[in-house]
């Protein structure tokens, strides 16, 4: 990267992308960018010295091309004009990934895979690690909640590197892991993949990857291979896993447990995040954390003030009588955890849902198992595909969630008609569910509540 001193991102805004920015700014580079639209996060971004601009226009290409290192997402359609532009100019044109794999390969990096859950341990090992004497410098899949960024600077003199090993586009073989956490192998991404037995050897192909004197930790019942390296397991509550947590109580609202581990038990650890599935998350961060330096006294000092990941089961508005959560669950296995810990959390309450379907294949490939998820809700609201990078396909619509949804109550609604939906709902829990736009409902959706308290 020395030989550049300007850094220009195609696709700014995404969540990957944009640790990559604050990742250079923070180094010194000048960094420019494209995106599609203003959203919050690209605001940030601005604010953090960061140009941005929202229309497809080559002239915003930096002229010096020699000096210039251009990183584009695979989500960006490749008939873009700036794009098309760079490659046929010359520049040097690299994906997220091999950037975020390039500097991978000078640290001790922690990768964290898998299809679901993978950007809360993430985020949670980031926290642990960063607050340590080990430390951390941290490219995450959120924003933190305790940190407000998806990029945490690196504490002095620590070379560790905890990253989200995201599959998508098969990005995370471009990282060198020296630890790696699998939390699922379950389908998704079949655009690119096209069967489960292909993603299942991807994500082997990765565990692979980790060299003889490294580390793979992955969640108790996945069907590994044995590695040449040293290798553990981790779950809630099955006592054969190697960390997993024990006589687990509530108090308070907040989850007091005990940690088993193969270098003994923390007991009387305390964790406030809400939902057994988040539990079992920091079970697994726990394992990472402990196995690269950091001391169970740590852990059970640093755990109890973790405040989660925007969009991971988080309470936007809460009073006596109801409580709004927003979740970025976008895959029906997803879904499942995340109105699961809702129904465990709050039982006999009546649960709204309101659900942005994320891409057309994957609705095509899993339209039957979002309605059964789905089902778990007593109303739906259910909105349009929302299409990323997709074009639409023949015949597939939120209609074929809502044909396979036996909610009490089901239907499909105009994402500008949602708040006049909410006028005729009855709910004591409120989740707003999807990857896509939905987010940009949260604001005016607690603003309702709070008008209508």
């Amino acid at each position: 990267m020395k030989n550049y001193n300007h850094i220009y991102f195609i696709g700014i805004g995404g969540i990957g992308m944009s640790a990559l920015a604050r990742y250079f700014n923070h180094h010194g580079f000048k960094v420019t960018g494209y995106d599609r639209t203003e959203t919050v996060l690209t605001k940030t971004l601005v604010s953090e010295g960061i140009d941005i601009h929202y229309n497809d226009d080559p002239s915003q290409i930096p002229n010096d091309k020699e000096k210039t290192l251009v990183v584009f997402t695979p989500a960006i359609p490749s008939d873009m004009e700036e794009l098309i532009c760079v490659k046929e100019k010359g520049y040097r044109v690299l994906k997220r990934a091999q950037v975020l794999g390039l500097i991978s390969q000078s640290k001790n990096c922690i990768g964290i895979a898998g299809t679901h859950g993978k950007t809360s341990i993430t985020t949670l090992t980031a926290y642990i690690m960063h607050k340590s004497k080990v430390g951390c410098s941290a490219f995450l899949g959120g924003i933190s909640k305790n940190y407000g960024t998806n990029y945490l600077l690196p504490n002095e003199d620590s070379d560790v590197m905890v990253v989200e090993a995201d599959e998508f586009d098969r990005s995370f073989l471009q990282l060198s892991p020296d630890t790696a956490l699998l939390t699922s192998m379950d389908a998704d991404h079949l655009d690119i993949y096209g069967t489960d037995a292909t993603i299942k050897e991807t994500f082997e192909t990765y565990l692979e990857m980790v060299p003889e004197e490294g580390t793979v930790v992955y969640k108790k019942g996945l069907n590994i291979k044995q590695k040449r390296c040293k290798t553990y397991t981790y779950a809630l509550e099955d006592s054969s896993a190697d960390f997993h947590a024990q006589n687990i109580t509530i108090d308070q609202g907040a989850y007091i447990f005990d940690i088993h581990t193969p270098m003994g038990t923390i007991e009387g650890c305390k964790f406030t995040y809400p939902g057994k599935v988040n539990l079992e998350n920091c079970i697994g961060a726990t394992a990472v954390s402990l196995l690269n330096g950091v001391t169970p006294e740590e852990i059970k000092d640093i755990i109890p003030s973790y405040q989660g990941v925007k969009r991971r089961f988080d309470v936007q508005y809460e009073d006596s009588k109801v409580k709004y959560i927003d979740d970025y669950a976008h895959h029906p296995t997803e879904i499942n955890a995340t109105l699961d810990s809702i129904k465990a959390l709050f039982p006999e309450k009546k649960i709204t849902g309101i659900f942005q379907p994320h891409l057309f294949s994957r609705t095509q490939d899993f339209y039957k198992e979002f309605g059964q998820s789905l089902s778990k809700l007593d109303s739906l609201i259910l909105l349009d595909i929302y299409p990323a990078r997709e074009k639409p396909i023949d015949g597939v619509t939120s209609n074929l969630i809502l044909t396979h949804c036996n909610a009490i109550k089901k239907r499909i609604v105009a994402k500008n008609e949602v708040l006049k939906a909410l006028d005729s709902e009855q709910f004591d829990i409120l989740v707003t569910l999807g990857a896509g736009d939905i987010d940009t409902l949260v604001t005016p959706i607690r603003e309702y509540l709070t008008r209508n308290a």
